[in-house]
């Protein structure tokens, strides 16, 4: 394939020929092979701000435009368009916690109180969980900053930093409730609005309530019948059911060791051992994370809350469920040593990274599933480690996928570039 390191020679190139069909935009991008930054800007006059993320869109420039002299100078390249303030009383804004839409229309922040580490324990609430007084997730329009809707969380938990216990996946947005073990579907309509969709944890359909609460009454009512308002042994529905997420992960997982056996000895010694001596490891176990694989199916990281307060995760036990949110049911469920998920995660990387259809995004994402490069670059890792089951951890220990961290800069695409990501 024609290939130089003059611009003029392959301007002059890209003139006579053209390029396959769907590929213009690849050919383009080749262009940044020869336009690199080679000059480093030291000392530049920046306001006191903390900057955390770009939308993807780039920013208007006259092509005729000059470098400026005082290139040293934050206006040089951003001008400020509007300043919006969000906090209001005893919240901080969270510094590092920003998403927007692909349209670019609308942007959610994030604001909240001070962390209360001390926190009472409250009907619904797991130990070990701090709890912060008001959460509040903002929707913006980007245009103008104009603020268009909020929703407010209270008395809750909900992990801001780096926009973990949050992931936008076209005009839905799922928040993790650590305090309430409670993954909040809110859909972002296009009047503005951020609209509650369903709240999976304690109850998986909308109706699950209702039932429950209906048919506690109803046993209630025929024991007044029979014994004349004499006291019952009725277990309190609060503390003899587990929630509805954690019901169905049961049944799953009991279901899948069922039917590894056929023979009923060999089937009940089974459950034995791998369901009934864990059942209380899994009735602990809490949501930590979660993200969208498609409008329908989440990733759902379950661990301990020692784990959700340890920074380094790798040697911990976590497992992943791939939860239907129309079916509710748990489809798949995996510990995070588990070859056949990191089998996945290495073919079909790009699944994981769930962005839209309609999307150009991931056509830029330079993966282990899409470009030879970045194989090769994790067999070596691969081949290196010690331990594989170690390296497996490790390397699962980064899903569920933190939402809108990887970058479609012509820089970061191994087809073009050879790099470090550690660096």
């Amino acid at each position: 394939m024609f290939k130089t390191n003059n611009v003029a020679s392959r301007i002059f190139e890209r003139q006579i020929r053209t390029p396959a069909p769907g590929t213009s935009v690849h050919s383009a991008r080749r262009f940044y092979e020869n336009l690199v930054p080679s000059f480093t800007i030291y000392d530049v006059e920046c306001p006191d701000h903390s900057f955390f993320k770009f939308t993807d869109d780039g920013e208007d420039c006259d092509n005729n435009q000059e470098l400026p002299p005082q290139a040293k100078r934050f206006e040089s390249f951003f001008t400020q368009l509007y300043v919006k303030p969000l906090a209001s009383c005893n919240e901080l804004i969270c510094k590092d916690f920003f998403l927007y839409m692909e349209s670019n229309q609308y942007g959610i922040f994030a604001t909240s109180t001070a962390q209360i580490q001390d926190a009472r324990g409250t009907d619904g609430a797991i130990l070990g969980v701090p709890s912060f007084e008001k959460i509040t997730i903002h929707l913006l329009r980007l245009e103008d900053g104009f603020k268009l809707d909020e929703k407010v969380f209270h008395n809750d938990c909900v992990n801001l930093t780096h926009n973990m216990g949050a992931f936008l996946y076209d005009d839905l947005l799922a928040v993790v409730s650590l305090r309430y073990q409670t993954i909040h579907i809110l859909q972002i309509r296009d009047s503005g609005n951020l609209v509650d969709v369903r709240a999976i944890g304690a109850y998986c359909r909308e109706d699950d309530e209702l039932f429950l609460n209906s048919s506690s009454q109803l046993a209630g009512n025929r024991g007044d019948l029979v014994d004349n308002g004499t006291n019952h042994d009725q277990p309190n529905s609060n503390n003899s059911f587990l929630s509805g997420i954690k019901q169905r992960l049961l049944s799953f997982i009991f279901r899948e060791i069922w039917s590894e056996e056929t023979d009923q000895t060999q089937r009940v010694q089974c459950l034995k051992k791998k369901f009934y001596f864990h059942f209380q490891d899994y009735v602990d176990l809490v949501i930590l994370k979660v993200q969208f694989l498609d409008r329908h199916h989440l990733l759902i990281k379950f661990g301990s809350v020692d784990v959700g307060a340890s920074r380094n995760t790798d040697q911990l036990p976590a497992f992943f469920a791939v939860y239907n949110m129309e079916t509710t049911e748990i489809v798949a469920f995996y510990q995070n040593a588990a070859d056949e998920l990191y089998l996945l995660f290495e073919r079909f990387c790009d699944h994981f990274q769930a962005t839209s259809i309609n999307s150009m995004y991931m056509n830029f994402i330079s993966s282990h599933s899409n470009n030879i490069h970045a194989l090769e670059q994790l067999k070596s890792m691969k081949n290196k480690a010690t331990s594989v089951s170690q390296f497996v951890k490790k390397m699962l220990s980064s899903l569920p996928l933190n939402c809108q961290s990887m970058s479609p800069s012509p820089y970061f695409d191994q087809s073009l570039f050879r790099f470090d990501e550690k660096v």
